[in-house]
């Protein structure tokens, strides 16, 4: 088998897929390759008016995902793999790409269009080679190449289409269909690799990995390693697809000639020791990158902030879209301006942008669908909202709370902050909504991350305290069927609860009791849960609080506390260490701070799980 003699050239290597496809993995574990899976962080979010061909968008949206992956490993996982493989599928008819649909209706309308026609398939590969340099740098060459498949589609009656869109399987598959399953019912025929239909040209990447490892001469990777550093960033920009008149050399002109015959698999490699890449072009090492991106960051996070408060988002659900002209006739705006706010949340990745008869239209991502919507069950428009309205403004007066070493709420509002905490709950009940739903959309983010966190089964009773809407506590009951969540908080909260009952789940194994957990007496339970409680009060009021528990509970009584854990050597970036700019009366700690915390009150075996999730948790229990 071609792979066979590379797999001893592997041998003691670290080979990771940049990728969580369950096809890609089945394929690649198939034919015996070894390697770990680590899903790539890039958002896809290349701007396809840039590339001149779908699979020059698909070729560099796989070396973003692999390089991604490349660079975050030594930092992360605080290892440094030998080989990082990144793939992208794009489905492309008539040149235009199809995404995932949003809808049935998006399904519906990608599925007709493929009806009775011949349409492309294309594969990018990426593979980075990983070179540990003296003084822990890291060199990145890349390999990368795409393949081409035909597929044609039969004449599709409206009924098998339907029948097809409501059995679920379209809706996460590039252009709305997978092959290897039902949606191969559809097909007539396919001119090419078919694995590279279902996600991974695996005959096409064991010659190139056969090239890279061959016995008798330099690897391609390894060959360019002799070019000057001037002749090999301008070989990088000219792959680059943001540069506007570069060509590579031998890559065909807009009428196809080229100085390669055409073929259906191209391939290129190249080094780069450079940092990651926005908009598909690499950048110059010498730049302060980091630098500029911290310094332009208020910019993408007001973006955010406008697009939100202006409710965008909920405008741009259908696959159809808006144009920028719709939307501003909609949020009373102007054109100009509301045009230059979709299009800098396009470039975010908020957005898409797409041609539709004719002119240029706007609708959500998918993840914006989900997550920046507020009607959706994973919502955090109520958060969002809560950041404008809030941490902005203590966040411009930071000099002020930095010199002082306290909250700028004096500052920024006109009233301290315990002030504001009692308007949150007790001011108007519009003020009071809005805070709750700050609080309840990252809960719910959260919630099933944390429920999952470890085993909880042995549990039948928990106290959510301070848990707000509950949204906690009903992903608790959701995870484990046996278990009953008393949410013990204010009574101004607990009048409030029902407007934040779920969907479609069982509600009776959740119960609210009013009560101050300083003050009154806690509920009896076998599990007590603090998220997003600790970090919020001094010392003197964290002993009371603890102190309590640990005069309630029985041996074996479990204590889940559920924060933002700082970095044991406090490094960046840390979402924590950021937080604590806030300048609150509480204070953020580690992992290992919060396990001697619980000790002291006599809760120990402590357990310790980053969810990598708004929330980390660790588990204790009662000696």
């Amino acid at each position: 088998m071609v792979l066979n003699p590379v797999i001893s050239k592997l041998t003691g290597k670290l080979v990771v897929l940049a990728s969580a496809s369950p096809r890609r993995l089945e394929i690649l574990t198939n034919v015996g390759l070894k390697f770990e899976v680590v899903p790539s962080w890039f958002k896809e979010t290349l701007d396809k008016t840039l590339f001149r061909t779908p699979q020059e968008y698909a070729v560099e949206t796989a070396k973003q995902k692999a390089l991604e992956v490349a660079k975050r490993m030594p930092y992360k996982h605080l290892k440094t793999p030998d080989i990082v493989i990144g793939a992208d599928t794009v489905v492309a008819v008539d040149g235009f790409i199809l995404e995932k649909p949003v809808d049935k209706q998006d399904a519906y309308r990608m599925l007709s269009r493929l009806s009775g026609k011949e349409h492309s398939v294309f594969t990018g590969v990426a593979i980075i080679i990983c070179h540990e340099l003296e003084g822990q740098q890291i060199e990145y060459s890349v390999v990368d190449f795409y393949e081409e498949t035909k597929v044609k589609f039969a004449d599709l009656s409206e009924e098998m289409l339907w029948e097809y869109i409501h059995s679920g399987e379209p809706m996460d598959k590039a252009g709305g269909y997978g092959i290897q399953a039902l949606g191969g019912m559809l097909v007539e025929y396919v001119h090419g690799d078919f694995l590279n239909v279902v996600g991974f040209p695996l005959n096409h990447f064991c010659k190139r990995l056969g090239d890279i490892y061959n016995t008798h001469s330099e690897s391609p990777a390894q060959s360019v390693k002799s070019e000057p550093c001037e002749e090999k960033w301008t070989l990088v920009n000219k792959l680059s697809k943001c540069v506007e008149n570069g060509e590579a050399e031998g890559w065909p002109d807009d009428e196809g000639d080229s100085a390669v015959p055409a073929s259906t698999s191209r391939g290129a490699v190249h080094k780069l020791n450079l940092v990651q890449p926005q908009c598909g072009s690499y950048r110059n090492s010498d730049f302060p990158h980091r630098i500029v991106d911290l310094l332009d960051g208020f910019k993408a996070s007001k973006t955010l902030f406008a697009a939100s408060k202006l409710k965008v988002f909920d405008l741009l659900t259908s696959a159809e879209g808006l144009t920028a002209g719709e939307v501003a006739g909609k949020i009373a705006a102007s054109v100009e301006g509301t045009e230059r706010l979709l299009d800098a949340s396009v470039s975010l990745g908020l957005l898409m942008k797409f041609k539709r008869e004719g002119t240029v239209a706007y609708r959500n991502t998918e993840e914006a669908n989900q997550y920046l919507v507020s009607s959706s069950e994973l919502s955090l428009h109520g958060y969002i909202i809560h950041c404008n309205d809030l941490v902005w403004h203590l966040f411009t007066h930071l000099e002020h709370g930095v010199q002082e070493g306290c909250s700028q709420h004096q500052r920024a509002f006109g009233k301290r902050s315990d002030d504001l905490f009692q308007d949150s709950y007790y001011s108007s009940k519009e003020v009071k909504l809005r805070f709750m739903n700050a609080m309840h959309s990252i809960a719910k983010v959260t919630g099933r991350d944390v429920a999952a966190a470890f085993d909880l089964s042995q549990f039948k009773t928990a106290c959510d305290l301070g848990g707000c809407t509950g949204a906690m506590a009903y992903e608790f009951t959701r995870a484990y069927p046996g278990l009953s969540v008393a949410v013990f908080d204010l009574p101004a909260v607990v009048e409030m609860s029902n407007h934040f009952l779920p969907h479609n789940q069982e509600t009776n194994r959740v119960t609210f009791v009013a009560g101050d957990f300083f003050n009154d007496d806690l509920p009896k339970a076998d599990l007590y849960i603090l998220a997003r409680i600790l970090h919020d009060w001094p010392d003197e009021k964290v002993n009371v609080l603890l102190s309590k528990l640990s005069a309630t509970c029985t041996p074996g009584c479990g204590l889940l506390v559920c924060e933002i854990f700082l970095d044991e050597e406090r490094r960046g970036p840390s979402r924590a260490l950021l937080q604590a700019l806030s300048m609150t009366e509480g204070r953020q700690r580690s992992a290992a701070e919060y396990s001697l915390l619980m000790e002291k009150y006599g809760f120990t075996q402590a357990r310790i799980k980053h969810t990598q999730s708004f929330l980390d948790a660790i588990l204790c229990v009662k000696q």
